[in-house]
């Protein structure tokens, strides 16, 4: 097995645990306007989120460094034409987690 293939299979496998793992806190989120009608019921959605969520964003930064170690082409050509969806993405990426943690700590209606 060539250097090429090994570093594309770690791609794909890094790619994969992201979206496993990460899939869950996008599910909670998705699901979090409709299932969480009381407050309980949010901490209760969030709780079962709040010590993993962090973890998995290492999946995303290991990835990401592993495209422009391995696969310097593919890192130029994915971030030269999709520049503007990869920021929003990462922006709201940043917003996410800045919710999480401020969730506990205003007392608003809102929240």
């Amino acid at each position: 097995m060539e250097l090429q293939s090994i570093w594309f299979f770690l791609w794909g496998l890094l790619w994969a645990v992201f979206f496993m793992t990460d899939g869950f806190d996008f599910g909670v989120g998705t699901l979090y306007p409709f299932l969480g009608k009381t407050d309980q019921d949010k901490r209760m959605m969030i709780n079962s989120i709040g010590p993993l969520w962090d973890g998995n964003e290492v999946w995303l930064l290991t990835a990401g460094g592993v495209t422009f170690a391995a696969f310097p082409k593919v890192y130029a050509v994915m971030f030269s034409s999709l520049y503007t969806p990869l920021m929003l993405i990462l922006f709201a990426l940043i917003f996410r987690g800045v919710a999480f943690e401020f969730r506990g700590k205003i007392n608003g209606e809102g929240w």
